[in-house]
């Protein structure tokens, strides 16, 4: 039987069926549970819930449980400290290599990018929203980041002109959760930044397709119609309880510029909160340095410096948040170096930005591939020369990195 309890009369032993209300007022990401760890009873009690469902089939009722409770204080009084809660401190996640934590960011791209195209596939048939799932990717994406964020990043431009939207709106999630660690955001605010991320463009699924995947210039009719996606995406949003109100703010405004030239509402400055301007950012990165049906991609360090010179666009902490987090030289650039060496940028120094850490592979002056070595340019002597085009070279850089 499923029925409705006050919080403070949910006990271990409940099965719970459902908590309602906003999945970011509490920490349990799972629809249904039993309640069988005084830990999270804890967490459930410290949180301002509205409703909680549960399923006495599968659990204690409150009568039985609220037995049961006294019963173990009861216990308690006589062995005061047999069964005191422990305190658990999340431990740090160990820091490995770009190829060590490579085969499980792909691992991570790839179901992030099933939930997207599932959650969007919904959308335009009409179904609601559900966004439990992309809850629990968005805490791996940012576990995977702790253990080496170059890893993620490096897969965000793995994309098909097909596939963009979908493969969009998973690179903004993760480059939104990345630029939230260099701002030294909360685990919280992480999983709104990344949710808000993957649910950016979900207005798109109400643009005609012939409009949304159109090869040629677009009519100033069409143009209108594109740019009425944050408001549709924010009116499908709206519709379900689960969406924080992160989520339809990045939505809604993530085409806002902080001299107010942006869309829909032309909003400026301080009125637009850290997380629409983190999308804004996020966004245009992604577009930019990505293939499209009617223009092909500018490399990951031209679309940062070209990005540098669009005065009044971005936010400028949160700009040179972003460009630290993905550095001047973002992963997949090729790099020519002085000694005539050319190499593929794998990571980010953590001494200087100027210098990244690259894999080098191919010698200009012999015209010849060279054994494979990893050098990171802060330790050398070796420096940058230029950048250089890998289709001017022939080179797969996905092929050269590993992806």
């Amino acid at each position: 039987m499923i029925k409705k309890v006050q919080a403070g009369d949910v006990r271990l032993g409940m099965h719970i069926h459902e908590i309602k209300g906003n999945w970011l007022e509490h920490p349990f990401w799972r629809k249904s549970f039993l309640l069988d760890q005084q830990k999270d009873l804890d967490k459930l009690l410290s949180c301002t819930l509205d409703e909680i469902w549960i399923d006495t089939s599968k659990g204690l009722d409150v009568a039985v449980a609220v037995a049961v409770s006294e019963q173990t204080q009861t216990t308690n009084v006589v062995n005061p400290d047999s069964d005191k809660p422990k305190t658990e401190t999340p431990r740090p996640a160990k820091k490995v290599s770009v190829g060590e934590e490579l085969d499980a960011a792909k691992k991570i791209h790839t179901k992030t990018k099933e939930a997207v195209t599932a959650m969007f596939s919904d959308v335009r048939m009409g179904k609601a929203l559900e966004i439990e799932e992309a809850v629990s990717l968005v805490d791996e994406i940012n576990q995977s980041m702790e253990r080496n964020s170059n890893a993620l990043l490096s897969l965000i431009r793995l994309k098909t002109v097909n596939e963009y939207t979908y493969l969009h709106s998973v690179a903004v999630c993760m480059l939104m959760v990345a630029v939230g660690r260099q701002l030294e955001l909360s685990g919280e605010q992480l999983r709104q930044a990344g949710v808000a991320g993957l649910l950016h463009d979900v207005g798109k699924m109400a643009i005609p397709s012939e409009v949304l995947d159109k090869p040629g210039k677009l009519t100033d009719d069409e143009f209108t119609i594109i740019k009425s996606h944050p408001q549709r995406g924010w009116e499908i949003l709206k519709s379900c309880y689960q969406v924080h109100e992160t989520a339809l703010d990045v939505c809604l405004h993530h085409h806002e510029r902080v001299d107010g030239q942006g869309y829909p509402e032309k909003i400026s400055g301080d009125a637009l909160t850290l997380f629409a301007r983190m999308g804004a950012v996020c966004d245009v990165y992604d577009a930019v340095s990505s293939s499209r049906c009617y223009k092909p991609a500018w490399s990951p360090a031209e679309s940062i410096h070209k990005m540098a010179t669009w005065a009044g666009h971005f936010d400028e902490k949160v700009f040179h948040a972003f460009v630290k987090t993905i550095g001047i030289y973002p992963g997949s650039t090729l790099i020519k170096l002085k000694s005539g060496r050319l190499g593929v940028v794998i990571e980010q120094s953590q001494k200087k930005l100027t210098a990244p850490i690259i894999k080098i592979f191919f010698s200009t002056r012999a015209n010849a591939y060279i054994p494979v070595e990893i050098l990171d340019l802060s330790k050398g002597t070796d420096s940058i020369e230029n950048i250089e085009d890998p289709l001017k070279w022939g080179f797969d850089i996905n092929k050269i990195q590993g992806i």
